[in-house]
């Protein structure tokens, strides 16, 4: 068996590892490798993999793969072409060797300039420079929560993002998210604490106008002395009952139509 080229991406919280990622996935498709089969395995996201939703909508080619699925993902590495594993900052990286045994990896660590010794650096084949984060909290925590079937009201979205990123529920090191909005598109939010702002992304996904989005959405974040029963409450006070979706959802589908027929 032809073993498949596999790239372990690691580092910490908010440095650019999906980014660096999504570089090398970029480049191959700029290439145009013929029938290429690429995987990408993110453990540990549970029932909020906002990576791996946003990485599949980009990249429709590139096989992606969620926790429970790590059978197929195995059965998958004998005929793939190229493997893109990606450790979250919450894993250690022993768990390298627990999920490819004794497979051979080519280590990346995406680190930020100012770290100059690190576990990374002694693990990693080859060290690439990423964010310049400044991450010096000791009892910072990870807090995700799925929005799945919610609809999310874009003003109020707006406000609770801003609100999120300047501190309203405790300081945040790194936040990022996948929304459904009324008129029934998904946009994807990123926020790391040092790195300039982005505005709120739309995926290139077909609007979703027929009732409860049956598609994923939810939100992760980093940071400490996190409010997360105000986080839960605050979230849940945004989202749109179902007769507001369904009558926003008839709105946009007559707007639709009538610039179909202009």
């Amino acid at each position: 068996m032809t073993l498949p080229v596999i790239t372990v991406v690691a580092g910490p919280v908010g440095c650019g590892k999906t980014a660096w990622i999504y570089q090398q996935l970029a480049l191959r498709e700029e290439i145009r490798v013929a029938h290429e089969n690429v995987l990408y395995f993110s453990p540990g996201t549970g029932s909020v993999p906002i990576d791996q939703t946003r990485l599949v909508t980009d990249f429709p080619t590139v096989k992606v793969f969620n926790d429970g699925e790590e059978v197929e993902f195995f059965h998958q590495l004998a005929v793939a072409d190229a493997v893109y594993i990606e450790l979250g900052f919450h894993l250690e990286l022993s768990a390298v060797a627990q999920i490819l045994d004794t497979l051979p990896y080519l280590g990346i660590a995406v680190l930020p300039p100012h770290l100059k010794d690190s576990e990374w650096h002694s693990w990693a084949n080859e060290i690439v420079p990423g964010s310049n984060i400044q991450n010096s909290l000791v009892q910072a925590r990870l807090w995700r929560a799925s929005s799945t079937g919610q609809v999310i009201d874009e003003d109020s979205l707006h406000e609770f993002w801003y609100e999120v990123t300047h501190g309203a529920y405790g300081k945040v090191i790194r936040a990022k998210g996948i929304f459904n909005v009324p008129d029934g598109r998904s946009v994807y939010a990123d926020f790391v604490a040092g790195v300039p702002s982005t505005h709120f992304q739309e995926l290139d996904l077909p609007r979703y106008l027929e009732g409860v989005p049956q598609r994923f959405s939810g939100l992760e974040m980093f940071g400490e002395n996190l409010d997360e029963e105000i986080l839960k409450q605050t979230l849940q006070d945004c989202c749109l009952s179902q007769a507001a979706i369904l009558h926003y959802q008839e709105q946009v589908k007559e707007i639709l139509h009538q610039e179909t027929q202009a």
